[in-house]
């Protein structure tokens, strides 16, 4: 038995098929650094090849690309853990108070920049309108 679209929305009006419940949208699962970790010991303990690990899987709700990568970014973790960390080298109070002053510089170089580019603009309307004003004065005194 079909039902038409009418009768569909017949039995929504009704109360017979029940609303979606916006609140209960899916979620993107996340998990923590000792779950991730606690399932690849799990997974790695078993044989390779062994049912266990699709078992696993299965019961964890995972697939192995998961593991893949979370094996991948525990790899990148450690060999990055195992780098020598670069230190910066420490500033003389010199070299701080050079820095500070560079920076004073460059944003008062700007404004500057800044300043002559309004006082030119300001100087062309003002040549502009000086040239309006002795334009109409003639063309004024034309017409008289």
């Amino acid at each position: 038995m079909t039902l038409s679209t009418a009768a569909l929305l017949a039995r929504a009006h009704d109360g017979d098929v029940p609303e979606p419940d916006p609140a209960a949208r899916p979620k993107r699962r996340t998990f923590s650094a000792e779950y991730k970790a606690r399932m690849l010991g799990e997974y790695d303990a078993f044989a390779v090849g062994s049912p266990e690990r699709g078992g696993l899987l299965r019961r964890e709700g995972l697939y192995s690309s998961h593991l893949a990568e979370w094996r991948k970014a525990r790899d990148v973790a450690i060999r990055e853990g195992l780098e020598p960390k670069a230190r910066r080298a420490k500033r003389s109070p010199e070299q701080v108070e050079l820095e500070r002053a560079r920076r004073r510089i460059g944003r008062l170089e700007d404004e500057l920049a800044r300043t002559k580019l309004a006082l030119e603009i300001a100087g062309k309307a003002h040549a502009l309108l000086e040239m309006l004003s002795g334009s109409a004065d003639t063309e004024w005194k034309s017409k008289l």
